[in-house]
């Protein structure tokens, strides 16, 4: 069975084949680098990088190229309030955005800097004007004129044909039924930041910048963009518009959008209270994994409803999965004739759900499933020595897509509290946090060592040794559980 992917500009889900051989060359867009990330961008920045995970597990190559937007309205204002240069004001929060992507495990893709390739736009508005889609304003400003192309509206599904002839819009952001000429290149204004060029001083506008870099990276016609529903229009829609007729060619394949998620059942506003960055969990002590096993709980297309209550469930369901973990690979189990058909069907269920337009709710729904039922089999003696291997390829399987078993929550939540104190916010510093980071100060070699010695203490029957030893994990934030089969450990 091929990938099935609902595609935004047909408006149904398809068949996802790329167009050229096994290579996928895919393009996402990534932060505009003015603030720290929010839980609703990392919702999508998630659902790419499932979707990239599972385009390799699923034997493809994947080119994928992400655009980090680091000039735009927002950067010149805040940029010049501050007092500071574009590339000074944006590079604190383009290391921040980077740093939240690895937090959540997320893999890098290319980098593409819009201020890298201010010439290259430049050029590919002077084309445009060349070929009657671009007009320049008195002030220097470039403009697309978008009565010249008959398919504006095909990817949002809007209807323009009451459009205003020639009225223009300036600014990057505008209401979503707002059809008007946009700003391809903006001429400066005072005291505004600005790159001379061919056609003038002055800036891109943001709808060019994707158009130019990802062309520029993965040629006039590729397989897949990706980003979140709010780009439809007009950002994605433009992006079509000005690049389609450039190259008279198809500019995308399939279209992917995620949905918003809400907080607590309600939009994610700062005037609401409900408005959160990564950040601001990992301050109140939630882990990584947590967040984002949460994030990619309910399928990218269905809108998440983000609590704190989901959130301490997913907590709970990812020790689940590692304390699993543990006790396959840390107990002893008798030889017989194993039954290797649990994992198979486990595999089976993961691929077939997220062949299914990445249906994560029940690709998740599967592994748990087999937990549930592998420990019932080893609570009543049943699992086998030869189980185990089919039972951890399965839970490879699961992690290469979702990225939540690998215990490494309490090295980033130092990271997240060393920078809360570095920008003065320890106030916000949770008891959870604090309990949690202190986990860190032991590397996972070094539990392994204590327990060692711990275990041969407890067989030598010194047990003043071995309780001392215990004592000293638990205050590191380790929990270690002792049974007939062993001693197994774990980070709270």
């Amino acid at each position: 069975m091929a990938l099935r992917l609902y595609n935004t500009l047909s408006g149904k889900v398809e068949e996802f084949h790329p167009l050229r051989g096994n290579e996928v060359r895919m393009y996402a867009c990534g932060p505009t680098v003015y603030d720290y990330g929010h839980i609703g961008n990392f919702r999508t920045f998630v659902a790419v990088d499932i979707l990239r995970r599972f385009l390799l597990q699923s034997g493809y190559s994947v080119r994928h190229v992400m655009n980090i937007t680091d000039v735009d309205d927002k950067i010149i204002r805040n940029s010049a309030r501050d007092g500071l240069s574009v590339k000074d004001y944006t590079a604190k929060y383009e290391k921040a955005f980077l740093e939240d992507s690895a937090t959540l495990n997320i893999e890098q893709p290319i980098l593409a800097r819009a201020t890298d390739h201010i010439q290259e736009m430049a050029e590919f508005v002077a084309k445009l004007e060349e070929k009657g889609f671009a007009y320049r304003t008195e002030d220097g400003s470039y403009y697309f004129r978008i009565a010249k192309f008959p398919g504006y509206g095909k990817l949002s599904k809007k209807d323009f044909a009451g459009m205003e002839d020639g009225a223009r819009v300036d600014v990057d952001e505008y209401e979503k039924d707002s059809a008007r000429d946009f700003a391809l290149w903006k001429a400066p204004k005072p005291k505004e930041a600005f790159w001379e060029s061919s056609i003038g001083p002055g800036r891109p506008g943001w709808h060019i910048e994707c158009s130019d870099m990802s062309m520029r990276e993965l040629g006039e016609t590729f397989d897949l963009h990706a980003g979140g529903e709010d780009l439809i229009f007009p950002h994605h829609e433009n992006e079509i518009a000005q690049s389609e007729s450039l190259t008279g060619k198809p500019f995308v394949h399939f279209w992917f959008h995620a949905r918003f998620l809400l907080v607590e059942g309600e939009k994610m506003s700062k005037s609401a209270g409900n408005f959160f960055t990564l950040r601001d969990l990992a301050l109140k002590g939630y882990k990584p994994s947590a967040i984002r096993l949460l994030l990619s709980s309910i399928p990218y297309r269905h809108q998440l409803n983000f609590t704190f209550d989901g959130l301490k469930q997913m907590a709970s369901n990812v020790d689940k999965l590692r304390n699993f973990k543990l006790r396959v690979t840390a107990s002893q189990f008798p030889s017989g004739t194993p039954d290797s058909t649990l994992a198979h069907e486990t595999i089976e269920r993961m691929t077939a759900a997220l062949q299914d337009d990445l249906n994560t709710a029940q690709a998740q729904a599967a592994i748990f499933d087999m937990v549930r039922k592998a420990n019932a089999m080893i609570d009543g003696s049943q699992l086998k020595k030869d189980d185990v291997a089919p039972l951890l390829a399965a839970l490879d399987r699961f992690d290469e897509i979702f990225a939540v078993l690998r215990d490494d929550d309490a090295p980033k939540m130092k990271a997240i509290l060393a920078w809360a104190k570095e920008v003065g916010r320890d106030k916000d510093i949770s008891e959870e946090l604090l309990e949690m980071a202190g986990a860190s100060a032991l590397s996972e070699a070094e539990i392994e060592e204590r327990i060692s010695r711990m275990d041969a203490a407890r067989r030598a029957r010194n047990f003043q040794a071995s309780d001392a030893i215990r004592t000293e994990l638990t205050s590191a934030g380790i929990l270690v559980e002792i049974s007939k089969d062993g001693v197994r450990w774990r980070r709270k």
